[in-house]
């Protein structure tokens, strides 16, 4: 087993757990935030955009099943890469798409990744999803996490906000 982490941010991280989640080789996915300037942010302190804060999600995966490159493909299944300044009803530079990276292997991966996406022309607008190098996450409050285990409703609204449109519009052509 070689056990890697992974972090991503597109949107609130309510949405972004369940695509990963129930993937084969993921161990498990954290809500979170990170590159800010605040050490222990609360999601309070996120909300008033003065932290520098993303919310992301930290994948921990066994690479030896997943590797980096599906996680980074099933990302931009969930993600919008044209949209700088938030995701879907998310906005705001909290909910930003952003790559985190936590090695030199990593950041090769997602920039290939990113430049066939960009090469693709499945997108009318460039791809702006910026790769970062990773600054400390901290995981969000208790009632942040599994979201989508514990609120089953009110996560498919959220999903329905915009979401679950996008991926079938872009990701599910013939």
């Amino acid at each position: 087993m070689t056990v890697e982490k992974a972090i991503f941010a597109g949107g609130c991280f309510w949405c972004m757990v369940q695509p990963f989640d129930t993937q084969p080789g993921v161990i498990s996915v954290v809500s979170g935030y990170t590159g800010g300037h605040v050490a222990n942010p609360t999601y309070e302190q996120v909300l008033t955009h003065k932290t520098g804060h993303t919310e992301a999600v930290e994948i921990t995966f066994d690479n030896d099943v997943m590797s980096y490159e599906d996680l980074v493909n099933i990302y931009w299944q969930v993600t919008d890469p044209t949209d700088a300044m938030g995701q879907f009803q998310d906005r705001g530079d909290n909910y930003r798409p952003v790559i985190f990276v936590n090695s030199s292997e990593q950041r090769t991966i997602a920039e290939k990744s990113k430049a066939a996406l960009a090469a693709s022309g499945r997108f009318d607008k460039p791809i702006v999803t910026q790769i970062e190098t990773a600054k400390p996450f901290y995981p969000a409050e208790t009632y942040h996490q599994d979201f989508y285990k514990k609120d089953p409703s009110r996560y498919a609204l959220e999903e329905a906000g915009g979401r679950a449109q996008f991926i079938k519009s872009h990701w599910h052509k013939n």
